[in-house]
């Protein structure tokens, strides 16, 4: 049996900033493993490698490479951990709140070994620095999941119309876009280092260092000051584990979504782990230009926030997915043909910047508004309150699908990632596009509610 522990206010506009304010800061711990792992291990040749060799650098069993197996490990794990920690989440009982608990014991150490993951024991290629990566990678992902699932499922909880949902899903998005901004500021940041006198590694170190602290203090605001039981929409759950995931996955209408929202993930971790060898490689400008290739596109997305409000009141959010899958086809052919297209790096790094603002600003905020809608369905049919565990089953699929692109996207540069030989490097861009063509045929057969 599930009751309502208590009535739930609304919540101000206050207090959604509030909460959102967390979203910025695990979005910018999240980004330098989701990101620049490939790039710190196995980094671009431009005559001379820009790092140290830390890990053994050719393939394994031919098509793998030691970087790409641990992030996809890492990921792995992270999905394994996330369906427990959603279950336990909806368990809780706590004087903080059900899902405050988690956030205010995960956000140091998830902070915390985000950083240390670029900080090997040996400066030379070692087996100890697989070890160490491959122990701080399991740790930095069960964190992960400990702050970032019990955080997601509060976007039903405090959304208690469609409207609040897709306020707060805005609200979301725009932090997650500044906690994405700040990341790739990470290698402008190594550029000013290295201006003074550090080494590359030094000065990636030292950046990190910075916005991994700027993100425990974002992340730790909602933690501390959220009201969760005053504003949240919380009932009590008997549901195993088990009996949760089944009435989750029961939903052939979700199984559409989650099957859409892997595409989406397989595509843009591909354009996130690609960006530094699409600036130097295929732009043929300096490594800190994917700074500003990231902050242009995450800048004017926000210029289409209000737009996708209107439209998506006009004719709904699914015909919007469609729009952002197709709008990202485009721009990812056109990023692999790049090298042959009659413009200036610099050109096509603006239009190429600036053409992703839509479909970023659409996939920002449209999925945790159709989960929130998903979870109310759930509700209404069923009267089941599972909103920890529908985040963490979209959460697990997002990261099966992050786990394929760490695992691929280096078996690729096999091919080539270098000034003279870049197939490899290009041949990233064709599987985005390949992505996200499956992905807007599958999202065709999603009924949104």
């Amino acid at each position: 049996m599930e009751n309502q522990t208590a009535v739930a206010f609304r919540p101000p506009l206050r207090v959604l900033i509030l909460y959102a304010l967390g979203q910025l800061g695990w979005s910018l711990a999240g980004f330098a493993v989701g990101n620049l792992l490939i790039y710190f291990y196995m980094p671009p040749e431009r005559g001379e490698t820009m790092f140290p060799v830390f890990l053994y650098q050719y393939s394994i069993l031919g098509i793998l490479t030691l970087v790409g197996i641990l992030s996809a490990f890492g990921r792995l794990m992270d999905a394994f951990f996330d369906p427990f920690i959603a279950n336990w989440s909806d368990r809780k009982a706590s004087k903080y709140g059900k899902r405050r608990w988690f956030m205010l014991w995960g956000a140091i150490p998830f902070a915390l070994m985000g950083f240390l993951a670029f900080c090997p024991p040996v400066a030379s290629e070692s087996a100890s620095n697989f070890v160490w990566l491959a122990g701080i990678i399991s740790i930095y992902y069960f964190f992960f999941a400990f702050y970032v699932i019990p955080y997601t499922a509060l976007m039903a909880e405090l959304g208690h119309t469609a409207e609040d949902r897709m306020l707060i899903s805005t609200l979301t998005s725009l932090t997650w876009a500044v906690g994405f901004i700040l990341g790739n500021s990470s290698y402008a940041l190594q550029s000013v280092f290295q201006t003074k006198g550090f080494t590359a590694t030094q000065s990636l170190q030292y950046a990190l260092a910075i916005l991994a602290t700027v993100a425990a203090v974002f992340m730790l605001l909602p933690a501390f000051f959220l009201n969760e039981k005053k504003y949240a929409r919380q009932a009590d759950s008997e549901h195993s584990l088990r009996s949760a995931l089944t009435a989750v996955f029961s939903s052939i209408n979700f199984r559409w979504f989650l099957l859409s929202d892997l595409m989406y993930w397989l595509a843009l971790t591909f354009v996130q782990l690609g960006v530094g060898f699409y600036t130097t490689l295929m732009l043929r400008l300096d490594a800190g230009y994917a700074f500003i290739f990231s902050l242009t596109g995450f800048l004017c997305s926000f210029l289409f926030y209000a737009p996708i409000n209107f439209f998506v009141k006009k004719w709904g959010k699914k015909p919007m997915i469609l729009l952002g899958f197709a709008l990202f086809s485009i721009i990812f052919l056109g990023l692999s043909l790049s090298r042959n297209l009659p413009f200036s790096g610099t050109t096509l790094l603006y239009a190429m910047g600036g053409a992703t603002a839509l479909p970023l600003a659409i996939f920002g905020i449209l999925p945790n508004a159709i989960i929130g809608d998903e979870v109310v369905r759930a509700e209404r049919e069923g009267g089941q309150n599972l909103a920890g565990m529908y985040y963490g089953v979209r959460a697990f699929v997002m990261k099966v699908g992050i786990s394929l692109a760490n695992l691929l996207f280096p078996s690729l540069l096999l091919f080539g990632k270098s000034e003279t030989n870049f197939f490899g490097v290009q041949m990233t861009a064709v599987a985005a596009l390949v992505f996200c063509i499956f992905g807007w045929l599958v999202f065709r057969r999603y009924d949104e509610l």
